[in-house]
C-alpha cells in the first residue's frame, strides 16, 4: 500500500512538473509572439518627400533611411524628391530595418526645336520625340496668322529646358450662332440639324429617366445662350 502511494505520488509530481513546462512553453511563445509583433511597423509612404522629410518620417516609425547615390531623370518629379521606395508603402517590417529610397534629378533639359509654324500635332510629335513636357497650349483667333499653327512658343528655340508652352492660333471665327436651348426635345433630330450646319455632335444615354420618352435631351453642352460656331463641339444627353 505504502508503495503504490508513493509510485501515486510520483505521478502526480511528473504530470505536474509536465504541465508547469508546458505552461511555461506556451508562455514563452506567446510572449515571443508578442514582441515580434511589436518589433513589426509599417512603412510610412515617401513618394514625392524631400530626403530630409523622408528621414524624419521613417525615424518616428523607427526605421532607417538608405539613399540610392545615383538620381533618376523624371519630367514629373521635381529634383531632390523622392520618386520610389523599397518597402513599398504600406508593407510590414522590423525595426531598425533600412528603407531604400531613390530621388528624382528632375527633367532633363534639352535643346528646344524650332516649333513656330508647325502644326499643334507636329509641334508636339517633335517634343515628344525629344523628351520634352508639353506645359500648356493657349489658343486664339486671329487673320493675321495663319490657323492651326504654332505662333509662339515659351521658351525660344536653342534654349535648354524641359518643358515647352505653345501658342496657337485656331484662325479667324467666322459665322456664329447663339445656342438654342435644346432640353426637352427629341435628341436625333437636334444633333442632325445641328450636324448640318457643321457642328459636331454627340449623343449620349444609357439609361432611362422615370416619366421621359426615351430619346429626349435632358441635358446639354455648351449650355442654351452660349455663342458656338460651325466646328464646336456639343454634346446631348438624351433618355433611353
Amino acid at each position: 500500500m505504502a508503495l503504490s502511494t508513493r509510485v501515486w505520488g510520483a505521478g502526480k509530481l511528473l504530470l505536474l512538473g509536465g504541465a508547469l513546462v508546458l505552461t511555461y512553453v506556451l508562455f514563452a511563445a506567446a510572449a515571443m509572439r508578442l514582441a515580434l509583433r511589436t518589433r513589426d511597423v509599417i512603412v510610412p509612404s515617401l513618394d514625392g518627400r524631400t530626403v530630409n522629410e523622408a528621414s524624419a518620417s521613417l525615424a518616428q516609425a523607427g526605421l532607417n533611411l538608405k539613399v540610392e547615390e545615383a538620381r533618376r531623370i523624371d519630367p514629373k518629379v521635381p529634383a531632390g524628391h523622392i520618386l520610389a521606395q523599397d518597402p513599398q508603402a504600406g508593407a510590414h517590417t522590423r525595426r531598425e530595418r533600412g528603407v531604400k529610397v531613390w530621388v528624382s534629378a528632375g527633367p532633363r533639359a534639352t535643346m528646344v526645336p524650332a516649333l513656330v509654324g508647325e502644326s499643334p500635332r507636329t509641334a508636339e510629335l517633335e517634343l515628344r520625340q525629344d523628351g520634352l513636357l508639353l506645359a500648356g497650349v493657349v489658343e486664339f483667333r486671329s487673320a493675321e496668322y495663319a490657323a492651326d499653327v504654332v505662333v509662339s512658343q515659351e521658351p525660344p528655340a536653342k534654349t535648354n529646358s524641359a518643358q515647352v508652352a505653345l501658342l496657337v492660333n485656331r484662325g479667324e471665327r467666322g459665322t456664329s450662332y447663339v445656342m438654342p436651348d435644346l432640353i426637352g426635345v427629341n435628341g436625333d433630330r437636334a444633333a442632325d440639324l445641328l450636324r448640318s450646319r457643321g457642328f459636331r455632335v454627340s449623343v449620349v444615354g444609357d439609361h432611362p429617366y422615370p416619366g421621359v420618352p426615351a430619346g429626349i435631351v435632358l441635358r446639354q453642352r455648351p449650355a442654351g445662350g452660349f455663342q458656338v460656331a460651325p466646328g464646336d463641339p456639343i454634346s446631348l444627353e438624351v433618355s433611353r
